[in-house]
This record gives structure tokens, C-alpha cells and sequence, in this order.
């Protein structure tokens, strides 16, 4: 047990644990739960109904954890809804699309009355009584309409609430804390600093500008309900990362985790080290068990996708607010008065105006190679005696193509497995689909990269009409092959002699003779960066195309924090960051030609995700006894 669950298990194991008298508790006595488990599962669900009690019991059967005495953490947030809710979910998702993910995004739009604490489980009702009679007791002196002034700094953006109402928020939140304390038998502190509205916390300083912007479209004026609602959260995962299932996935060990499309999963960092690349060990929060899971059929979820609504409180404002509503305001930026349109269609200007960029970057990994799939010995499963290639396996390319030096210089230049080939013009459709204009190609001189961007090519159609531009300079990281020579590539004219459509015009800015094995990270992230730059400035601005960049798992990284003028990652978790980028994996880029810079975004097409596929042998399978 960790030390900390240990602590936790201190906490509550001298308490009572009296029988609840909620009416949805006895169903579940009746049909043979004990009644601690109840409650922990009335608790887990909202206390909304018995029907969702007993499935979450169902679900939790094999919990490990059903009998563990540890209380649920809650905590009291002051939420809008109506219009301006919708107004900051807006802005929610375009900051998210234009800047990333802040550390905002991790919970809904709210003001803290009382920050998480501890609550038996039996003992909640108590605090629905008292959110009751307090909400009723302050239904009168709630301010009609909560003036909000928007404040920006380096790293915040947020709605800051005026004094006079916020100190009947603070009357509110101390009177809650003050009767939950007696009565629930639990310490409840109230917030009492600056009451505010977060926007935005913990971004990198050059997407303020843009942040403010986007708060600026939000009308602060807009018809709004005021709500007080009660949250729980597991406090035994609260410094857990959350992930989202992709995909169903059935174990095929007994230390797997079964997982269905939606569920979450509670994974802490400092457990997966030792754990298989690839891999997670984590905690199903719809089950409770715990067991390894694929990483790439998981997504990052949200700190508060996990936690759980109780009890709320509505506070009528909107009749005494609609007049002033109706009113243009002049919401303050940092004491600043600036007039804001109160209609949806300043949001949606901005987005459209964002979304006529007049670049974008796609910088996309290889596709499936043959030595990731049969290792480094796979030349020598497809030559004959004489030293002819065959095809041994139906992922092994049909062919290889020729070259004027030794067939073995493939080894250390593999091409595309045939799942690579499908892959990749699986890929390039998808950009078709989605009506991606690619302007321009360039490629790595590895033989996989240049097979990638050729098949992309097709994929969109373009083949022949946009050529591929190889640029040494785009090879990997040379430590990773720190005992070897840099790679014979194919020269451009036996690439061309392949059919391979290769801009044979291009003279790459890195020639192969300037790449040094075993280089520096430090070096790699500065070639990187001068590669970058130099692409960017031979590509036209005027035009609206996306310039593909086709290399490794190392350059997804150092190629668009170069562009978006990022520092490089730090080299202790650079190599394990590159692992976990899969065939296909893909960053995009796009122009902020009036900023004049460049940010991250979604790339424009979904990822590609598969299983493994190994090889069978009927013989000692099927007719082995």
C-alpha cells in the first residue's frame, strides 16, 4: 500500500460509519448489498438513483478496492449557465484549436466558493441539506448580475469579479463551510481570495495575444443563471493523469485491463517506467481494476471528466439581469474599456478568419517498415542462395528497387513494408478528403521516408504533378544508430530510375556528407531548426498550400517547436517521447501570417490505429495435438 493510501486509511478508520436514512438506500439493503458499499456506490453516482447505484455495483464487482473506507473529496463551485455558458465553451474549444491545451481545459467554467475536502460518505446528504438552506437563505442578496472584468497576464486570462459582489459570494461560501463543518462533521475551508473565472492558466507566453483576443468575443453581459453545485472526485487519483478509451479492447493476459470505447482511466506517471513500450498500467474508473492497456488505443482526457455532480442550487438572476443584458457593455482588459459585440458571429468571424491561414506544415512519421515488423535480420529472410530477393512474407514488399551499390545497403535503409504502403496512401486519401491542398513535398533520403511521401502523393492524387523534394538534412537523430556509419542512401537519380517522383531540380541545403554520426542533441535540434527555416523561406507566403514534410519519430518534435518557437524538449524524455509516435504520426502547423508566426493545431486528418498481426504456421497450430 503507498504511503499516502496508508495516511488516507488512518483518516477514516477510527470514524463511525452510521447507517445512512436516504430512501435510495434501502433498495440496494434490500437486495443483499452491505450498506457501506451502497453508500460508496449512491456516493459514486450522484445519489440520482437507486438504478444507477446498482449498476455501478455491477460494474465494480471485481473493484478491489469496494471495501476500502476512503471518502470521496468534494468541493462547491459557482457555475454559469444559459448563454454565457455557451459563450465560454466557445471560447473554450477555439483556445484549445488555436493555442493548445492549457491547464484551464482541464475543468468546465466555474468560480471556487470552496476548494476539495474530505466527506464520509454517509454524511452527504447533510451537505445537500445545507446547500439548500444556505442557497435559500442568500436567494435574495445574490447580485442580480455579476459584473466580470477581464484580466490577462503572462500566464493567466481570466474574469475577475467586482468587490462588492464578490464578498456576498464570500458570505455565501463561509456561511456553506461554516454549517457543512458542524453538520457533515468535516473541514470545509471557503475561498477567500480574488474571486475570478479562469479563461486560461499556464500557456506559453506568445499565445497570450491570441487568448485575449478570443476573450475579448465573449460578452460578459449575456443572460446567465448563476448555479452552486456540489462536485466529488476520487481523492485516491488526484495527481493521476486521465485517459479516454478509443477503442475496446479485450485482454489477452490476465494482467491486461478491459476497456470499452469511453471509459477512463486513471494512469500515474510515476508508475511506467518499467512498463513495456507502448504500454500503460492504469485504473478503470468504471470498474475500479486495474491492469496494462495499449497507449495508442487511449486519448488524454480531462481532469474533471472524472469527477461526479451532486446537489446544485439556482440562483433566479435572470429577471433581474435581462434589461442590463440588452445593454452593449464595456467589459475592462487590465482597467482598459474596450466595446464587445454580444453576437456569435464575432467568434465565428475569428474562426474564419484563422481558418483562411495562408500556410500550414504537415510534419509526418514514415510509414510501417519491413525491419519494425520481422527485425533487423529481414534481408536475410528474403534472399535465395544466390542472393536473389523473394517475397517470404506477404507484408515484405513485392520488390525492391535497384541500385548500383550491394543489395545489403538495405539494411541499413529499409523500405516500407506493404502495410507501410497501404498506410500511407490510406493517409494521403484521407487529406484528399478532407480537401487538403499540398503545395509542396519534402522527404528524408531514407528510402521509407521517400516510399511515405510517394504514396501520400497518390493517395492525394498528385502524383505526378507535385515532386519530392529530398533533404538530407530532414535524417534522424544519428545517435540512434550510435555504432554505425550514416546510411548509403539511393541517390536521386536511382530513385527516379524507380519511379519515384523526385524533383530532381532540388538541391537539398544538408548533403549527405554533413551528416556525422552519434551527433549531439543539441546539434540535432539545431540542424532541425535550420532545416526548418529553410524550407519555410524557399516555400512561397503567398500561397495557401501545406508543405508536407515526410521523416522520423524524432523530427515531429524539433521540427514544429522550431517553427512555433518553442525551446527543444529536454533530452532526458526526448527518447521517450519518440516512442510513443506511431506509424503515421503527424503534427500540423499552421501560419499566423498577420502575427506573424506559427502555431500548433489538429492535424487536418484522424490517426491510424491497428493491431498486431503475427505470423501463423497451420502446421503447429492446427494439427498440433
Amino acid at each position: 500500500m503507498a504511503v499516502a493510501e496508508a495516511q488516507l486509511y488512518a483518516k477514516v478508520s477510527n470514524k463511525h460509519r452510521g447507517r445512512g436514512s436516504s430512501a435510495l438506500l434501502e433498495p440496494l439493503l434490500a437486495k443483499g448489498f452491505p450498506a457501506h458499499i451502497a453508500q460508496k456506490a449512491l456516493v459514486a453516482t450522484g445519489q440520482k438513483t437507486t438504478e444507477d447505484a446498482a449498476k455501478w455495483l455491477h460494474s465494480h464487482c471485481n473493484d478491489p478496492s469496494l471495501d476500502d473506507p476512503i471518502p470521496q473529496e468534494y468541493a462547491l463551485y459557482l457555475c454559469p449557465t444559459g448563454r454565457l455558458h455557451s459563450r465560454l465553451q466557445d471560447f473554450w474549444k477555439e483556445s484549445k484549436r488555436q493555442c493548445g491545451k492549457n491547464r484551464a481545459h482541464e475543468v468546465f467554467p466555474h468560480i471556487t466558493l470552496c476548494d476539495f475536502f474530505p466527506c464520509e460518505d454517509q454524511k452527504v446528504e447533510l451537505l445537500y441539506d445545507v446547500l439548500k438552506r444556505v442557497g435559500d437563505r442568500f436567494s435574495q442578496s445574490f447580485p442580480a448580475s455579476i459584473s466580470l472584468t477581464l484580466h490577462a497576464s503572462p500566464s493567466y486570462l481570466g474574469f475577475f469579479i467586482d468587490d462588492s459582489q464578490a464578498n456576498i459570494l464570500k458570505e455565501f461560501a463561509v456561511a456553506f463551510s461554516s454549517e457543512a463543518s458542524v453538520l457533515a462533521d468535516c473541514h470545509v475551508k471557503p475561498s477567500l481570495k480574488q474571486f475570478h473565472l479562469t479563461l486560461a492558466h499556464r500557456f506559453y507566453p506568445h499565445h497570450q495575444k491570441t487568448l485575449e483576443q478570443l476573450a475579448k468575443c465573449i460578452n460578459p453581459g449575456e443572460p446567465c443563471q448563476w448555479v452552486a453545485a456540489l462536485y466529488s472526485r476520487d481523492m485516491r487519483f488526484v495527481h493521476y493523469q486521465r485517459l479516454r478509451a478509443l477503442f475496446q479492447y479485450k485482454p489477452q493476459n490476465i494482467d491486461e485491463l478491459l476497456i470499452n470505447a469511453g471509459d477512463l482511466i486513471y494512469v500515474d506517471p510515476r508508475q511506467q517506467s518499467d512498463v513495456s513500450e507502448g504500454w500503460v498500467i492504469g485504473t478503470s474508473h468504471r470498474t475500479g481494476c486495474r491492469g496494462f492497456l495499449p497507449e495508442n488505443y487511449t486519448e488524454r482526457a480531462h481532469e474533471a471528466d472524472t469527477w461526479v455532480r451532486h446537489r446544485e442550487y439556482v440562483f433566479d438572476t435572470v429577471s433581474r439581469s435581462v434589461t442590463k443584458a440588452e445593454k452593449e457593455p464595456n467589459v475592462k482588459l487590465n482597467g482598459e474599456a474596450h466595446n464587445l459585440s454580444v453576437s456569435r458571429s464575432v467568434t465565428n468571424a475569428l474562426s474564419l478568419q484563422n481558418a483562411a491561414l495562408q500556410r500550414g506544415v504537415l510534419v509526418m512519421h514514415h510509414g510501417e517498415r519491413v525491419d519494425q515488423v520481422f527485425g533487423k535480420s529481414w534481408l536475410q529472410q528474403c534472399l535465395t542462395a544466390d542472393g536473389k530477393y523473394y517475397r517470404a512474407d506477404l507484408n515484405f514488399p513485392s520488390s525492391l528497387p535497384r541500385r548500383k551499390d550491394s543489395m545489403k545497403q538495405f539494411e541499413n535503409d529499409p523500405p516500407l513494408s506493404c502495410c507501410g504502403i497501404f498506410q500511407s496512401r490510406l493517409i494521403g486519401e484521407a487529406l484528399l478528403d478532407q480537401e487538403v491542398t499540398v503545395s509542396h513535398v519534402y522527404s528524408s533520403p531514407a528510402l521509407c521516408c521517400v516510399q511515405t511521401a510517394q504514396h501520400v502523393l497518390q493517395g492525394l492524387k498528385l502524383n505526378p504533378r507535385v515532386r519530392i523534394r529530398v533533404e538530407p538534412g530532414l535524417f534522424e537523430w544519428t545517435k540512434w544508430g550510435a555504432s554505425k556509419a550514416i546510411p548509403n542512401f539511393m541517390t536521386v537519380a536511382e530513385l527516379v530510375e524507380a519511379s519515384y517522383n523526385i524533383d530532381t531540380s532540388y538541391r537539398g541545403n544538408f548533403p549527405p556528407s554533413s551528416l556525422v554520426p552519434s551527433e549531439s542533441y543539441e546539434d540535432y535540434v539545431s540542424r532541425s531548426s535550420a532545416v526548418m527555416k529553410q524550407i519555410i523561406s524557399a516555400c512561397p507566403s503567398k500561397g495557401r498550400g501545406v508543405i508536407l514534410i515526410v521523416g522520423h519519430s524524432s523530427s515531429l518534435a524539433p521540427l514544429t517547436r522550431a517553427l512555433t518557437g518553442l525551446p527543444g524538449r529536454d533530452s532526458r524524455d526526448f527518447a521517450q517521447m519518440v516512442q510513443k509516435i506511431p506509424s503515421l504520426g503527424m503534427c500540423f502547423c499552421e501560419e499566423q501570417k498577420e502575427e506573424n508566426k506559427w502555431q500548433m493545431v489538429n492535424p487536418p486528418v484522424k490517426t491510424l490505429t491497428h493491431g498486431a498481426n503475427a505470423a501463423f504456421n497451420w502446421r503447429n497450430t492446427v494439427m498440433e495435438d
